[in-house]
């Protein structure tokens, strides 16, 4: 089991963040490894208010990844906690957090995952975490204003020259000081 974590700063008001991270379905417009997210509302009635379903589909490593996560959407705190429901994921659950700050927002995401196949975790975890960080900063830094990788985002200068070599986007490489 592994948890990755970013977080950036961001010039956008904190209310406007939080709106534009909660569109998942247009998450694929950014990310090229993320091939489709359907939301659908939570319609049993017996979810909190604001439980929402997105149905993910993702390319990692020449293969799909598809899950369902439950997503708790809570505008009043401005966070969104998620899990799988279903998919391919043995565990997959996170959380999304927007604070207001002097001057915007700070964004903060977490995410723990296991495939649930012990013999490959520590080669296939380390990759996903990995393009877990890229998708997540490429994501923020298409949706948000003036966006910043804060000195607390666990994105280490191994893990940056990493991504900037697994990643085709030289704009991403800039943007986290790799040459």
């Amino acid at each position: 089991m592994r948890t990755a974590c970013l977080t950036v700063s961001s010039s956008s008001y904190p209310d406007r963040a939080y709106v534009a991270i909660s569109r998942f379905e247009e998450y694929p417009n950014f990310v090229n490894d993320i091939s489709s997210i359907t939301v659908r509302p939570e319609t049993s009635g017996t979810a909190p208010p604001n439980t929402m379903y997105s149905d993910w589909e993702v390319n990692f490593r020449n293969g799909p990844l598809k899950w369902t996560e439950v997503d708790y959407h809570d505008p009043v705190k401005r966070q969104i906690s998620f899990e799988q429901h279903s998919g391919d994921f043995e565990v997959f659950r996170g959380l999304w957090r927007v604070d207001a700050t002097d001057t915007g927002s700070r964004v903060g995401f977490e995410v723990t995952f296991d495939f649930g196949i012990p013999s490959l975790a520590g080669v296939l975890e380390p990759i996903a975490e990995r393009v877990l960080k890229e998708s997540i900063y490429t994501i923020l830094d298409r949706i948000l204003e003036n966006v910043a990788l804060t000195e607390n985002n666990l994105l280490t200068s191994e893990d940056q020259r990493a991504i900037a070599a697994a990643s085709d986007d030289a704009y991403f490489s800039r943007r986290v000081g790799v040459s």
